[in-house]
């Protein structure tokens, strides 16, 4: 299976951009896409600095990601049904304290069996209601992460595609 192109689409909500949405074809199995979002051991791999993240792996359950010279960050878990949903919520502009409604954005996972391989889609929301400080609107907000999640995409894809079958 040929890999597909990383296609997004990004919507505004009263003028201030609120939605971030990134899809690609990934050519791994659906189970395989699921370890790489889920499990401590590749998560890492892919966002961060390369070690493994604490993942507890529940509704409500923290998952700590270390976005580097950015921050580490306790996204809380929102849904977990594997293989197909995954989300959390991810208070970028907050480093160090747990994502909860009002200061993070929502990321949803999205896995879907296409042929031999899976079609991720990747949507984060929530950004027209947050209060960013200052300081931290290059890195945590919308533009930030609209060009972050194009090349997240392709480091999911490409991480997923090398590993072991």
């Amino acid at each position: 299976m040929s890999t597909g192109s990383n296609q997004h689409k990004d919507s505004g909500a009263g003028g201030a951009h609120d939605r971030i949405e990134r899809e690609i074809s990934i050519a791994a199995p659906v189970e395989r896409v699921w370890a790489v979002l889920t499990e401590p051991e590749h998560v890492g791999s892919w966002f961060g600095q390369g070690a493994p993240v604490p993942v507890d792996l529940r509704p409500g359950g923290i998952m700590e990601l270390d976005h580097g010279e950015c921050g580490q960050f306790l996204t809380k878990i929102v849904k977990v049904d594997p293989p197909h949903h995954f989300s959390y919520r991810w208070a970028s502009a907050h480093p160090g304290e747990v994502a909860v409604e009002g200061n993070s954005t929502l990321v949803e996972f999205t896995l879907t069996e296409e042929g031999d391989g899976t079609h991720l889609r990747v949507v984060e929301s929530g950004f027209a209601g947050l209060r960013i400080p200052a300081d931290r609107q290059k890195t945590a907000g919308y533009e930030s992460h609209s060009t972050g999640w194009s090349g997240q995409v392709e480091n999911i894809r490409r991480y997923a595609e090398q590993l072991a079958a």
